[in-house]
């Protein structure tokens, strides 16, 4: 299953999409990354890195609160009876 889901990642990672407005240009892939940030038609490293960093952050958050729920829902529908 983990190696299914590395498989699903790096496909993931390979689908992307470009937004422009204004002078901001931005690339970002469906792993929910940010490939870069342009404005002006300079690279904004240090907020692109900024923003990946902070999806990383709210990503083990999100996943350790479905984990929490996933817990409590097992126990609801029944996962501790005998």
């Amino acid at each position: 299953m983990r190696s299914e889901a590395k498989k699903l990642q790096k496909e993931l990672a390979e689908v992307t999409e470009t937004v422009e407005v204004g002078d901001v240009r931005v690339k970002v892939s469906a792993d929910q990354k940010i490939i870069y940030i342009e404005k002006s038609g300079e690279k904004q490293e240090e907020i692109t890195k900024a923003v990946n960093e902070a999806f990383k952050k709210v990503q083990k958050k999100a996943a350790q609160k479905m984990m929490e729920m996933g817990g409590g829902l097992s126990g609801l529908l029944g996962g501790g009876m005998q």
